[in-house]
């Protein structure tokens, strides 16, 4: 009976004496085309130009080969994808909830709210709650939710118009910064305080010290406080 007992199948291209071909379309170190040539052939080039022999394309027929600096190949390949991992931005959805008789104050709190989500990059999607006699006035939530439409335009978009669901309306804002800026926007505004932070200590150790009152100074305050006191008392 067989058993696999192996692990993870390589997802490594096949290199120099690991291609098993009679013979390979052959891709020169410039990208320039050799054409079909024996594997023989192909491994004494890839010795003459100290290169490796690599099968970028195993499913072609033959399979298409490069002459390449593979070692080399493999750690530019490793640095853009951690630099790609690096600025990916996921599409965050937040969620912010208000009434259709909301508080003045707190309508201005939500807003603010609502301004940082858009100003990350995130998409808000704003829920209006309806509560007992209010679901039969849906232009309550309506015209609140235009109305905070147009308080962040500056920033947003209604990529979703308002609509009912059950007994909320719902409406998501959309950004008009991308994630990717904002997170750079965010990261050279960390490093400018850092770099301020840093130059009001620079500037702080330059500083001359204070001079401290003499002791008697201190002493007769003291004595001064301690005799007003007493007066009062």
């Amino acid at each position: 009976m067989w058993c696999y007992r192996g692990g993870s199948i390589s997802t490594e291209p096949r290199i120099n004496d690991r291609i098993r071909v009679p013979e390979v379309r052959l891709v020169g170190p410039s990208g320039e085309q050799v054409g079909i040539v024996p594997l023989a052939k192909a491994l004494e080039l890839a010795q003459e130009y100290d290169l490796d022999l690599v099968e970028v394309a195993a499913s072609a027929r033959p399979p298409v080969c490069k002459l390449m600096d593979y070692g080399k190949f493999k750690y530019e390949s490793a640095m853009k994808a951690r630099e790609a991992r690096k600025n990916q931005a996921h599409t965050v959805i937040k969620e912010m909830k208000l009434r259709p008789k909301i508080d003045p104050h707190d309508y201005d709190t939500k807003k603010g709210h609502v301004v940082r989500f858009l100003k990350q990059g995130d998409k808000v999607k704003i829920t209006i709650m309806f509560r007992g006699r209010e679901q039969s006035r849906p232009e309550l939530g309506y015209r609140l939710l235009q109305r905070l439409a147009s308080d962040v335009e500056e920033l947003g978009f209604i990529e979703s118009n308002p609509k009912q669901d059950g007994r909320n309306m719902i409406m998501v804002l959309g950004p008009h910064k991308k994630k990717t800026e904002a997170m750079a926007e965010a990261r050279e505004a960390q490093a400018a305080r850092k770099a301020e932070r840093q130059g009001a200590a620079a500037a702080g150790d330059e500083a001359p010290a204070k001079e401290t009152e003499p002791a008697e100074d201190a002493t007769e305050v003291d004595s001064a406080d301690a005799d007003g006191s007493n007066a009062e008392a």
